[in-house]
């Protein structure tokens, strides 16, 4: 099955979305990298912050979505379309950036163990994935989408990330590159949303995609529809009608010593 994005709809959090972005690169060390690699850049609108941050670097953007990466394009970003399996590092790539891209890939620590081996001396890599398989949003998609009702229409469910804990990914890491800087950790953003479906909006553009993929537009409809009651009973808004809307996010960042 082949999923689509819809960037419109995927940027109408961008203040949300941004900030694990900005909190990784903060993390990043290199002071004047050859190369910096977005993969996974969405619309491009982060991939500018690369560009401002590091202007005398190569900068690189990939993503596997057309959607994305026309949208990418339409932002001034030089974005080509490519699957994230297929990166490897070259010798010149000093830093490799990848948000919220590698939970859609379920051999993603085969991947994050070859890109932190081919690291150059100097380089750097930081991933972040959303950790929140287990939250109420996700679970109660997933139990709406197994019911009678839904599981033909949507046989394959809801996908299983499978995303692990910092630690893990802090092993990985540094068993993959002995002397390297490991740094990794987990946060959870509390998000003030607000409308007649907050909680419903936000997943409808990342979570959700896999069954808006295989509904038609009526279907698509009657599932928001069905979902939006149970999202409001398990999020509730507040007196000033702000849902706060827990969302946790892993974050892990390799930094190899010159000279490694």
């Amino acid at each position: 099955m082949t999923l689509t994005w819809d960037p419109a709809l995927y940027r109408r959090h961008d203040d949300h979305r941004a900030r694990p972005f900005i909190d990784l690169v903060a993390r990043i060390g290199a002071p004047a990298p050859r190369e910096v690699v977005d993969l996974g850049c969405g619309p491009g609108h982060l991939t500018e912050v690369l560009a401002r941050r590091w202007p005398r670097a190569r900068i690189r953007a990939t993503d596997s979505s057309s959607e994305m990466v026309a949208a990418a394009r339409a932002n001034g970003v030089d974005a080509e379309q490519a699957d994230v399996r297929d990166f490897a590092p070259g010798p010149a790539t000093d830093v490799v950036v990848t948000n919220a891209v590698l939970h859609w890939v379920p051999e993603h620590r085969e991947l994050v163990t070859r890109w932190a081996a081919a690291l150059p001396a100097g380089g750097w890599l930081a991933l972040q994935v959303p950790g929140n398989e287990r939250s109420p949003s996700h679970e109660i998609a997933r139990d709406l989408l197994e019911s009678p009702a839904w599981s033909a229409r949507v046989p394959d469910g809801l996908p299983t990330y499978g995303v692990g804990a910092p630690e893990e990914y802090a092993r990985l890491l540094a068993a993959t590159r002995p002397g390297g800087v490991v740094d990794c950790w987990e946060t959870t953003y509390l998000h003030p949303l607000t409308g007649d479906d907050p909680v419903g909006d936000w997943i409808a553009g990342t979570t959700l995609r896999p069954a808006h993929a295989v509904l038609d537009d009526a279907d698509w409809t009657r599932l928001r529809a069905e979902l939006a009651p149970r999202l409001r009973e398990a999020y509730p808004p507040d007196a000033a009608g702000v849902t706060w809307f827990g969302f946790r996010r892993v974050f892990a960042v390799l930094g190899i010593p010159d000279g490694a």
